[in-house]
């Protein structure tokens, strides 16, 4: 009987045993079911990442687009340097001929651009009025139709230039030589006026270019205008 009692109480204690036992393992198993709070934390850990990597992502943008927006400063800053420097170079030119007129700019304009010797000692401008003759040594000679000027070396070497001006940036060239000759007893006594006339018919029309400011000062300052 104390035997069977024994027993009894025995397996008492281990059914006992084997359900608190189980009764453990379901609690623990309930905990990580129903407890969020890892699972929150995992989330929520995941987002900041994310929200980091966004922030970031704007904060390079930004970063990008202030420096190309200084790069554009910049530039646009460097243009206007340089045009500020244009503006001001070609302000200096125009006062290197303020003290000029615009016709004695004009003559040597002409002179750089047409004239066959530029090694000058002096420049001689004359005025002839319309009217005059060509060649004022032969009385059969055609006559200018138009006031014109004649720009001239100190030496026959030097050559010259007659024209007309047309108020546009044009001239119109006369060839006309510096020196006549006398022409021979027995060409016809017509010859110089038919000459003469072909000259006036047969001026050239010439676009005149700015030219270089100092060489145009240079010739200038050897100016004799008569």
């Amino acid at each position: 009987m104390k035997k069977l009692t024994k027993i009894f109480y025995c397996n008492v204690a281990l059914l006992l045993f084997v359900l608190l036992l189980v009764g453990c393992t379901s609690g623990k198993n309930e905990e990580a079911k129903t407890d969020p709070s890892e699972n929150d934390s995992a989330f929520q850990s995941e987002e900041e990442i994310n929200d980091t990597e966004e922030s970031n992502l704007i904060d390079k943008e930004g970063d990008e687009s202030e420096s190309a927006t200084d790069d554009s400063n910049e530039t646009s800053s460097q243009e206007t340097r340089n045009a500020e420097s244009n503006n001001t170079s070609k302000s200096e030119e125009d006062n290197a001929l303020s003290e000029y007129s615009s016709e004695e700019i004009e003559y040597a304009r002409v002179w750089l651009q047409l004239g066959p010797n530029q090694e000058l000692d002096e420049l001689n401008v004359r005025h002839i009025p319309a009217g005059e003759p060509i060649n004022p040594t032969d009385d059969t000679s055609a006559s200018y139709p138009e006031d014109v000027i004649q720009l001239a070396g100190s030496r026959l070497v030097d050559g010259s230039v007659t024209y007309s001006g047309n108020g546009d940036g044009t001239i119109n060239i006369y060839i006309v030589p510096l020196r006549w000759e006398i022409p021979p007893a027995d060409v016809d006594e017509n010859f110089m006026q038919e000459y003469t006339e072909d000259i006036i018919e047969n001026t050239e029309l010439v676009y005149i270019d700015t030219g270089d400011d100092e060489k145009i000062i240079e010739h200038t300052d050897i100016m004799n205008i008569h």
